[in-house]
């Protein structure tokens, strides 16, 4: 059976609980270190400078090092880690290959099902739903959850992509696809490539994570025709002043880059907004279907 067949219909959850059984042990005896932070860690050395000889203890020490790694347990050495990268790529996209037009969602795991943003990004998602847009989060609480509540409620494609991390994230009960990552950045790329929009709703470093990789793949047009939208005006202020009075009077960004970013308070102007690109691009597509393609 392909991991792809881990789906939850109707709201339930009914993944496998292996993934959670091998962090368990992990969790019980505090911090868990994830795959992500194994792959980026490397240990540290003593500075020689190339002027100084090189002691004897420390090259013995090295070749000790050396033959050692020779004898290690290849499944936990990097080049092990390239074909778990490769398998975690193959699993997302046979995952979701044949998902219809979609949009991500993103926003804090900490919003509260009491908090306005929670409720906008119910009727958000459902009214991309209703046109025809399956809806992507990172399958979490909070925002996330809203969005995929409102997918469902929309009748539409409800997908969760979620991450390993040292703390337990479980996820939502509105997930007909969850799909489980140990690598942010192949992650990201589900997220990029089976998108035509990300809506972005109040959140902290890894919403800001988020939009700013979207922000920088357009203006270097790894993507084209992608809207980036910020819900919540008096939440987003603060960013868009500083992006506009510091960074372009600095001529660190252009006025097209700052025109790439959107903002509403209004669900439906947001669906119109996502609805009318999406159209665009389509007739785009049609006029000159051998056109430079974006990563989707």
């Amino acid at each position: 059976m392909s991991r792809n067949s881990n789906h939850m219909k109707n709201g339930s959850n009914n993944r496998g609980k292996k993934a959670a059984d091998r962090y368990r042990s992990l969790r019980g005896k505090g911090r868990g270190v994830t795959e992500d932070e194994r792959l980026l860690t490397r240990p540290t050395q003593p500075l020689i400078s190339p002027q100084e000889a090189f002691p004897q203890e420390q090259e013995q020490a090295d070749e000790y090092a050396f033959e050692r790694a020779l004898r290690f347990d290849f499944t936990i050495t990097d080049p092990w880690r390239v074909l778990r990268i490769m398998s975690e790529f193959v699993y997302g996209f046979d995952a979701l290959a044949h998902v219809p037009p979609c949009v991500t969602i993103f926003g804090s795991a900490r919003t509260p099902p009491d908090d306005p943003s929670y409720a906008a990004a119910v009727e958000t998602a459902r009214l991309l739903a209703k046109a025809g847009f399956g809806i992507i989060t990172g399958g979490g609480p909070g925002i996330m959850e809203a969005a995929n509540k409102g997918a469902q409620e929309g009748g539409n494609l409800s997908i969760g992509c979620n991450i390993e991390l040292p703390f337990e994230q479980a996820p939502n009960p509105y997930l007909d696809i969850s799909l489980d990552f140990r690598y942010f950045f192949v992650r990201k790329t589900m997220f990029v490539k089976y998108s035509n929009a990300f809506i972005i709703f109040p959140g902290g470093f890894g919403t800001m994570d988020e939009l700013f990789e979207a922000l920088t793949l357009i203006q270097t047009k790894k993507v084209s025709n992608f809207p980036v939208i910020l819900y919540g005006s008096k939440y987003w202020e603060g960013l868009l002043n500083w992006i506009r009075v510091t960074m372009l009077e600095e001529e660190k960004v252009s006025e097209d880059d700052v025109s790439l970013l959107r903002i509403s308070d209004d669900p439906q102007e947001i669906c119109d907004i996502v609805c009318d690109a999406y159209r665009e691009n389509h007739h785009v597509e049609k006029q000159d279907p051998n056109r430079e393609k974006s990563i989707r």
